[in-house]
């Protein structure tokens, strides 16, 4: 069992990097991953994907608090993008997280790989993802987007184990913000999703607390391998967004959704 969590820490560094880089707190890394090694090596059939979930918003919630602090001492987030949507979005995340743990594994899993064709499809369709008007400055967000938004993300975000990232990230982006500001906004934004997320799936388990290793439905060694590689990967890597060309940015987000997706469905 050594080998799985050394890949683990391995994967732990990319989860790092695209936290910083994408705002995604780890969610479509670890999902597949965790997925993938929980039904080959651990317990095949046994709610897999349920355990990749839960697994994986206990990892965002370290990485999304640890990176947001790291952008407010760098300045780099704005109240007005954060508050009051961070209230909303944790509400949603409430009900996306008990609907979760009722949904069937194999309904889950499908569920996740829907969500991010159809991201994928809206980011390359839909004008203003890949690149922003020059001319046009930041623009507010309106209130059925704090608001009404705001709990759909949370609904999703918690329900899938994604943090939220690709639907803030997008509103954010189509607001005329740079890429480097819109992923750092998503960080505190993923923040309410994975507490909840992590809290539900905590106590939704109960037989599973016996089970060395585990709490609810979360894979305590995996996490913790997870963490010691993402955690030192954010502090070296914090600075990296400011260098990296817009244009470039955006397509690097939409590039990595594309191959989480074929790992999932393959």
């Amino acid at each position: 069992m050594q080998t799985p969590y050394l890949l683990l820490l391995l994967f732990g560094c990319l989860t790092g990097i695209t936290t910083v880089l994408f705002g995604f707190g780890g969610g479509f890394v670890t999902v597949p991953l965790v997925y993938g090694l929980w039904n080959t090596t651990a317990h095949p059939g046994t709610d897999a994907m349920h355990v990749a979930v839960a697994t994986s918003t206990a990892v965002m919630a370290v990485n999304s608090a640890f990176a947001t602090l790291t952008q407010w001492r760098q300045g780099r987030l704005r109240r007005e993008y954060i508050w009051p949507m961070a209230a909303f979005v944790l509400l949603g995340a409430v009900a996306g997280s008990l609907a979760a743990t009722r949904i069937s594994d194999t309904a889950l899993r499908v569920l996740f790989a829907a969500y991010l064709l159809a991201t994928i499809a809206d980011s390359l369709l839909r004008k203003g993802f890949l690149s922003t008007p020059r001319a046009q400055g930041p623009r507010p967000l309106g209130r059925p987007a704090r608001t009404l938004g705001g709990v759909g993300i949370g609904s999703v975000a918690a329900c899938l184990g994604v943090g939220g990232s690709v639907m803030t990230v997008p509103l954010l982006r189509r607001r005329g913000l740079p890429m480097a500001e819109a992923t750092a906004m998503a960080n505190p934004l993923s923040l309410p999703v994975a507490v909840v997320g992590t809290t539900v799936y905590t106590l939704a388990a109960p037989t599973l607390h016996a089970q060395t290793g585990r709490l609810g439905y979360i894979d305590l060694l995996a996490c913790a391998a997870l963490l010691a590689g993402s955690l030192p990967t954010i502090a070296l890597a914090r600075r990296a967004t400011a260098r990296v060309p817009d244009r470039a940015h955006s397509i690097a987000y939409v590039t990595l959704l594309v191959i989480v997706t074929l790992v999932m469905v393959v």
